[in-house]
């Protein structure tokens, strides 16, 4: 006998899902479409070999890549959203829209979310909301550890069901693993919402120079030219995407001016959505869920002080 998980629609997760999707209120559905570039890789190792040869021609192959439509609306429009988000969720209103110093990682929302409340079955059902609403496609989750990456690929398995009955589809995530690479090519080329779970000493352990090129030839393979890439780095295949990072417990990803938030630049994200009960750093928040407010709610069955 096969036990099927049922998922109740709860209003808070709800509320905290169009939370995200007001602040862009305006942005018009759209899907973006690149020219991704995969050098034929015979032809690429005999131009290696032939590096004292002025010219030479080699085959392109030319797959069709993805990525987020770029924010069309201007930022006073989002300023606009976010406040108007914050007066519907009694939220103290922002004076202007918070950046985070010493890192260009797109707009950033604070969503406070207390532990056992579904806080990855909300992000999860965000990436749908935002793909139907204005067509973005393209979501990373950032975490801290194995463990908790772990758990957020199962939340997928279990939920898979509940959100095609919902959404009409299913999203299937993977898990990078620097030994698979092309799983990048498959991220980046595939139409549908695609997800890439990554903890963060996957990517944080480069050296890189101010121009982004990798220092130390022996650190992490996202930064290294590989043949399984067509000879270009993970890195840059990613960022051509222009992603939607979402962070998974940001005060342990990383701080206000940490080499590991400086290194989700990279990315090149289109905004990060951060998703935790203790955020150390608060940037345009636009949902909580405390403590206090779980206990209310009965969604917990204690609070307990810890001195």
């Amino acid at each position: 006998i096969l036990m099927k998980l049922q998922f109740k629609e709860q209003d808070f997760q709800i509320d905290a899902v169009d939370g995200v999707v007001k602040c862009f209120e305006g942005q018009t559905l759209k899907t973006n479409r690149f020219t991704l570039e995969k050098t034929n890789e015979i032809l690429r190792k005999a131009r290696e070999q032939a590096k004292g040869i002025a010219t030479l021609e080699y085959d392109v192959e030319e797959l069709i890549g993805y990525r987020n439509s770029a924010i069309q609306i201007t930022d006073s429009q989002v300023f606009e959203n976010i406040v108007g988000v914050q007066r519907e969720h009694y939220l103290i209103e922002n004076q202007k829209i918070d950046t985070v110093k010493g890192a260009n990682i797109g707009y950033n929302f604070t969503i406070e979310m207390e532990t056992g409340t579904g806080k990855t079955y909300t992000y999860i059902r965000t990436m749908y909301e935002l793909n139907k609403k204005y067509g973005w496609s393209k979501f990373i989750i950032i975490v801290p550890s194995i463990a908790i990456r772990e758990g957020v690929f199962k939340t997928f398995e279990l939920t898979q069901n509940h959100f095609q009955e919902i959404f009409g589809h299913k999203i299937s995530p993977f898990i990078y693993n620097s030994s698979s690479p092309q799983d990048i090519e498959t991220f980046a080329s595939d139409g549908r919402i695609s997800v890439m779970v990554i903890n963060t000493q996957a990517f944080n352990s480069a050296k890189l120079d101010k121009s982004g090129t990798l220092k130390n030839q022996t650190s992490n393979r996202i930064y290294r030219e590989l043949d399984h890439c067509g000879s270009r780095r993970p890195i840059d295949i990613i960022s051509q995407t222009r992603p939607i990072i979402i962070i998974d417990e940001p005060q342990s990803v990383g701080r206000e001016g940490s080499e590991t938030l400086k290194s989700i630049e990279n990315f090149q994200p289109l905004l990060t959505l951060r998703y935790s009960a203790t955020h150390a750093e608060e940037y345009n928040k636009i949902y909580r869920l405390d403590a206090l407010d779980a206990y209310n709610r009965k969604l917990v069955k204690k609070i307990q002080v810890k001195g």
